[in-house]
């Protein structure tokens, strides 16, 4: 400027390039430039690409916008349209991307190898596959930058068998892959499998490639994805050299494969390393933390992220909130997280809608997703499955019931307009199952036969499970057909739901061809389906097929053990079924409420009083299982049907639990059986308190005064139960008999 070469085009232009080069030049490039009293090309293209580098891509796009205007296209070189183009594709800007294509192909660059990389990484970004293999298609010479870049498309486009098979044809036209390229194919692999995984590996040992650590946390990273820790622990230890990236990637595959411990572990190794965490190494181990029983490491790490700021971090923030909803008592944690968000985003929504329905706030939920789309974010798969999972899950009230279907079809309705259900299986599931757990098993299946593209087992075991609840085993068995002839396989959930269901209609027919399927399949080594077959044989009275199963379990579990005793105790081998709890305590298997259930039913219909209430008080001080309004009605029902009538209107009054109709009904039964007028006339009232409009009090009670030779107190009260409309409820039962029901 002293020397007064300020206006010299040609030395201005080379200070311009010299500006774009330094850190924070920009400004100083922006000062250069509009003091210019002439720009040509080479002007255009250094305050571009000074921009470009600073970061600022919208002033980039800008100022190409303000060329155009100027200068028309005339000034629009390859290293212009090349800066641009990069623009475009950090900002996902497609407009301004294709607006740049067009000067390319205006300009006669479209074979330009480095242009055609950059338009590939500009339609890959912003889901135009198909334009960036016509792109590609067009390339002339196609260097090392051009292959990875399309490779890098289609691994961004997830299409990961595509993104190898492009590898191959990059090796076939005989050029080298660089440690970029590998990077995005491990990236592919982790998908494929281990043996694709390992291939590459080989490929990058056979190029020569060092192992740097981009490649290093590659390898890891693939590794993990594809659960051989061993392999990737060797990778890690292969080199001394580690930074950040490579820890997170050991720590994250640690949480991959469920071994949390590890994964902590691993984090205080990096700690003691000297290594310093970054937002997703803080994110990656609260989420182990969230995993696993390590409340206290989560809240040392929880301060620690608050003391270097990063709780206001999407990725942290996300991670605390599904940390304090696992881990606190009290919702505000989780909501305090949430809000300390900087800029929520769908994660973020999904998990406070996820912390609300873990402690029973739906309607808080709801409010949430609507929050949500008011702030510009719409829920995906993820969102809309968590608010489904709540719809109908284990309410009994009527009312809650009522509110769950409602908040179901509101969020199928947004389904229908976005599109989602028929797009996206999981939620079309998800859909499926709220209904089944509502209660609506044709809207349940509306839903999946209808709404969705294509049913898989996920669909089907869901529809079984509600039908199933429901009561309605043979339709859901009538549900294998249907899916025998869409081609979808049953494993051991589905199967596991419709042995349930031959078990519920007593179809040892089916349940025979549902045993020989879990044989043929493999799917018999399942603990599921092997006690869903002791179950089935149990309910069907074939005692020693139901036994031959059980002898054939490895580890028979909890479950194992009362499908057996249930079996036994169903079907009137009471001492057998005691004999059977005997070996389950002997085997070192602790019952459950459900087991002493069983042991007190066999105790009550084989006559096995003073038994029964042994086992009864022992409950608690041997087994630590306190007594449930259930096993009360059981010990009653043991009581009455002996004749100790007194003893079991005695347990009623002192158990913990307010008593209910079913309890009363259960000794009012006895007092019929016995004759006993004046203590069924008592526990009458006190029933009919409870359930006015029970038909069955009303019948054991004209039961007991015709049987006391009071058939006129019994015409009462008939009578009164025809004046409130009441109607005995008929008995029903089935059985399978010649493959009929």
């Amino acid at each position: 400027m002293k020397a007064g070469l300020h206006g010299h085009l040609l030395l201005s232009n080379r200070l311009l390039g010299l500006y774009s080069r330094c850190s924070g030049g920009a400004a100083q490039a922006r000062k250069l430039f509009d003091g210019l009293p002439h720009r040509d090309a080479a002007t255009w293209s250094g305050i571009i690409s000074a921009y470009s580098r600073s970061g600022d891509h919208e002033e980039a796009l800008r100022l190409f916008q303000r060329m155009l205007l100027v200068s028309h296209s005339s000034a629009a070189n390859e290293f212009v349209l090349s800066s641009v183009v990069r623009c475009a594709s950090s900002l996902r800007a497609l407009d301004l991307g294709m607006q740049a294509h067009a000067h390319i192909l205006k300009r006669g660059f479209g074979s330009n190898a480095v242009l055609g990389s950059a338009l590939l990484h500009l339609y890959s970004r912003c889901d135009g596959l198909e334009e960036a293999a016509r792109i590609f298609a067009l390339i002339d010479c196609r260097d090392v930058v051009s292959w990875t870049a399309m490779i890098s498309a289609l691994v961004d486009a997830e299409d990961w068998g595509g993104a190898v098979q492009m590898y191959a044809s990059m090796v076939e036209s005989a050029t080298a892959p660089t440690e970029f390229t590998f990077a995005k194919l491990l990236t592919a692999s982790g998908f494929l499998g281990r043996r694709c995984g390992a291939l590459l590996h080989a490929h990058l040992i056979f190029w020569g490639l060092d192992l740097n650590l981009v490649l290093k946390t590659a390898l890891v990273d693939m590794y993990c994805k594809c659960r051989d820790m061993s392999a990737a622990l060797r990778v890690f230890h292969q080199t001394p050299e580690s930074d950040v990236m490579l820890w997170t990637a050991l720590i994250t595959g640690y949480s991959q494969v469920e071994d949390y411990r590890e994964a902590i572990s691993a984090f205080r190794e990096m700690e003691a390393a000297g290594v310093t965490p970054n937002s997703f190494t803080y994110a990656g181990i609260l989420s182990a933390c969230a995993s696993t029983p390590a409340p206290e490491l989560g809240r040392q790490v929880h301060g620690r992220v608050v003391k270097v700021g990063l709780e206001h971090d999407a990725s942290v923030g996300n991670a605390l909130v599904h940390l304090c909803a696992k881990w606190s008592p009290d919702l505000e944690d989780p909501v305090r997280a949430f809000q300390r968000i900087a800029s929520p985003n769908v994660v973020s929504w999904t998990a406070l809608i996820a912390a609300l329905a873990r402690h029973g706030r739906q309607r808080d939920a709801s409010a949430a997703l609507t929050e949500m789309r008011a702030a510009g974010v719409e829920p995906n798969s993820f969102t809309l499955s968590t608010l489904l999972k709540g719809c109908g899950d284990d309410s009994d009230e009527a009312k809650a019931q009522v509110e769950a279907l409602a908040h179901a079809r509101k969020l199928q309705a947004y389904m229908l307009k976005t599109g989602l259900a028929r797009a996206d299986a999981a939620v079309g599931n998800s859909l499926v199952d709220a209904y089944a757990r509502c209660g609506r098993a044709d809207e349940a299946w509306a839903v999946g036969s209808t709404m969705m593209l294509r049913r898989d087992v996920f669909t089907y075991t869901s529809l079984a499970k509600g039908m199933n609840q429901m009561g309605l085993h043979r339709r859901a068995l009538g549900l294998i057909p249907r899916m025998s002839g869409e081609g979808v396989r049953m494993d051991g959930f589905s199967l596991a739901c419709f042995l349930s269901a031959a078990a519920g209609s007593v179809a040892v027919g089916s349940g025979k061809q549902l045993h020989c399927y879990s044989v043929k399949s493999g799917l018999r080594s399942w603990i599921s389906v092997s006690n869903g077959l002791v179950d089935m044989y149990g309910k069907c009275g074939s005692i020693d097929e139901a036994r031959r199963v059980f002898m054939a379990i490895q580890e028979p579990n909890v479950v194992s053990w009362n499908a057996l005793i249930s079996a036994l105790a169903s079907n009137g081998r009471f001492v057998e079924a005691l004999s059977a709890f005997e070996d389950m305590r002997l085997a070192g298997v602790p019952p459950d409420g459900i087991t002493l259930l069983l042991v007190l039913y066999a105790c009550s219909h084989g006559g096995l009083v003073d038994a029964g209430i042994e086992y009864f008080n022992s409950m608690e001080e041997l087994h630590g299982v306190p007594p449930q309004r259930d096993h009360y009605v059981c010990l009653v029902d043991m009581l009455g049907r002996a004749g100790r009538l007194d003893a079991a209107a005695q347990a009623i009054e002192t158990m913990p639990f307010r008593p209910d109709a079913l309890i009363y009904k259960t000794l009012l039964a006895s007092c019929k059986f016995h004759g006993n007028l004046v203590l069924g006339e008592c526990i009458a009232r006190d029933a009919l308190e409870i359930d006015p409009a029970d038909p069955a009090i009303y019948v054991l009670l004209a039961g007991i005064y015709d049987d006391a030779g009071r058939p006129e107190w019994g015409e009462q009260t008939r009578r009164m139960m025809k004046e409130r409309a009441l109607r005995k409820c008929p008995g029903r039962s089935w059985t399978e008999v010649e493959k009929l029901t």
